[in-house]
């Protein structure tokens, strides 16, 4: 029993840091949202069709709804958009 506590708090320090991570992120001006850049698994918060409501959850590729965090002025010089695709 003790085991599956000390596995859940674990799991709920992974999810709070990667949370006060993005949320600093979301603060920072030099900072801009970048879509259709992400990899699967690697996008920074909620795909703006619905498919999934958190970070990390991309199911694939460079999906145009999914975004992560980039230096202000570099997203389209990735190949990314500075808002969401359909």
């Amino acid at each position: 029993m003790e085991k599956h506590l000390l596995v859940r708090a674990a799991l709920a320090s992974v999810f709070a840091l990667s949370a006060v991570g993005v949320a600093h992120a979301a603060d920072d001006p030099s900072k801009e949202k970048c879509y259709g850049i992400a990899k699967a698994g690697s996008n920074d918060c909620a795909s703006v069709s619905g498919s999934h409501s958190c970070a990390g959850q991309a199911k694939k590729d460079n999906d145009a709804g999914d975004w992560k965090y980039v230096a202000k002025g570099s997203c389209q010089k990735m190949g990314g958009k500075l808002s969401a695709g359909k």
